[in-house]
Formats: C-alpha cells, sequence, structure tokens
C-alpha cells in the first residue's frame, strides 16, 4: 500500500494488479520496462493494451516532456512485458519513493524482472553522445533512498549485488549479437533538476562514476527491496558539465537522445526474443 506526501492512502497494488488483469489479461509479464528519453515509441510496438496513468490512481503524472505516461501489457518478441512510458522523479514532487506503487504492481502482476532505461552525461572519455552503458553498479550521490519511512526491516535491502549479473549477462550477448558496443561503467544518480557543476562532475569522477543523471537510483533500490531483478542501460546524451563545449540542457537531452535509443530498442528487442 502507497501513500502520498500528506500520508493518504492512494491504492492498493493488487486492487490496480486485478484492473490492469481485467483489461489486458491474467497472463504475468516477465519483464517489467522502463522507458527513458527518447525510448517512448517502443511501447507503440507492444502488442497488448495500453492504459494511461490517469486511470490508475496513484500512478505518477509523469510529467517530464518527452515521456509518454502509459503502462502497456502485451508482448514484445514473444514475451510477455509490463512497459512503463514515463517515471517520476524525486525532483518533480521531493519524493523519492515516487515509483513505489507502479513497481509494486508490476510485482504482483507476477514480472519477476525490470530493466531500466536512461538519458545520461558522460565522464569516461570512451563513451560519446549516441553511445551507450549498461551499469555496473551505482553511486547514491544525492544520499536520498526511497525506503526512507519503511516502518519494516525489509527496508534494509543488501545492495551488494543490485544489478543482477545474470541479466547483464543476457544483455551483453544481446548487444554482441547486434554488434552494438555495450560498455560496462557505473552511474551516479544527482538528485536535480539543475544540471551539475563542473566541480560536482569532478568530484563524481573521483568518486569512480562514468556516467550521471537524474533518475533509475530510486528504481534500482525499489525493485530489489521488492525482490526483482534488476539491470539498466544509460543512453549517453552528452559529456557532462565541464569536459565539453556542449551548451546542457533538456532540450539538448531530448535531441540527442534518439542517436542512442535505435541501437537500445535493438538490443532490447534482441534479449527479449532470447528470454
Amino acid at each position: 500500500m502507497s501513500r502520498n506526501v500528506e500520508g493518504n492512502v492512494e491504492g492498493k497494488a493488487e486492487d490496480l494488479a486485478a484492473l490492469i488483469r481485467d483489461r489486458a489479461g491474467a497472463e504475468p509479464p516477465a519483464f517489467g520496462l522502463i522507458l527513458g528519453s527518447g525510448l517512448g515509441h517502443l511501447a507503440e510496438a507492444v502488442s497488448g493494451v495500453a492504459i494511461d496513468y490517469t486511470e490508475l490512481p496513484g500512478f505518477p503524472h509523469a510529467g517530464v516532456s518527452g515521456h509518454n505516461p502509459k503502462l502497456v501489457i502485451g508482448d514484445l518478441e514473444g514475451t510477455r512485458v509490463a512497459v512503463f512510458g514515463g517515471r517520476a522523479h524525486y525532483y518533480e514532487s521531493g519524493r523519492g519513493d515516487a515509483m513505489r506503487l507502479p513497481l509494486e504492481v508490476l510485482k504482483a502482476l507476477g514480472a519477476h524482472s525490470l530493466i531500466l532505461t536512461n538519458a545520461a552525461g558522460s565522464m569516461h572519455p570512451d563513451l560519446d553522445p549516441g553511445d551507450l552503458m549498461l551499469l555496473s553498479d551505482h553511486i547514491n550521490f544525492s544520499g536520498l533512498n526511497p525506503l526512507i519511512g519503511e516502518p519494516t526491516d525489509a527496508r534494509f535491502v543488501p545492495m551488494t549485488e543490485a544489478h543482477d549479473p545474470g541479466l547483464r549477462s543476457a544483455l551483453k550477448a544481446a548487444a554482441a549479437a547486434e554488434a552494438i558496443p555495450l560498455m560496462e561503467g557505473v552511474y551516479a544518480w544527482y538528485s536535480g533538476p539543475s544540471f551539475e557543476t563542473p566541480a560536482e562532475i569532478r568530484a563524481i569522477r573521483t568518486l569512480g562514476a562514468d556516467a550521471v543523471g537524474m533518475s533509475t537510483v530510486p528504481e534500482v533500490i525499489l525493485a530489489r527491496f521488492l525482490g526483482l531483478k534488476v539491470a539498466a542501460i544509460s543512453t549517453i546524451t552528452n559529456k557532462a558539465a565541464g569536459l565539453s563545449d556542449e551548451k546542457i540542457s533538456h532540450e539538448h537531452t531530448k535531441a540527442m537522445a534518439p542517436l542512442g535509443a535505435a541501437k537500445l530498442e535493438r538490443i532490447l528487442r534482441r534479449f527479449l526474443g532470447t528470454a
């Protein structure tokens, strides 16, 4: 059961799962996919049923331009999936657990794994705009946590292998089959919505991060809390602040995201076709 900022009950995952089954059928999805910038059209490739977030009480508004807030349940490359066309970010509401209810619903529907995608800035010399990075690990640079306020001991989630080795191996194999380079690296979560300063980027690089973004880490934590396996891939849209002459902006991110999104779609389709 999730709660809004005022503490009122928004909805029960089981109730929403029942509503979704009524619309999309009882077969459980194997995977959930949360789509980042540039990948919204992938939801349209799913053969199934699309449900607006507004029809699912307690689901986030997902008001960031470039996202399409619909849940699509159906088949993609022969695998049953639940595709979230938009995510809520911490910077929209100040809620680190904004995606908790959608992920609780995914679990209630019977999924076993979650694949996350995002747009990110590169701090690695070999990662340029249009490249892809498979997350090997992450750094919660913001210090925030979506499990703050969880009253049970389940909140003490081990994160040693937060990014599942088996899923990562399968995604790397899919990339190799498509002849698409897929470097592994560490992603740092910065809360946003302002972009990072050059000094902050130097700090994160010193800590060992290869890319930086404003999402994904809360969802990884929540998914592990719920017992879902997780893997994530970043589409590199820019060099991080101070590392190039690019004018970093959200419009720039949206413009550059399609460069990597087409390659990422091929990897995801290959991955699902062999899952």
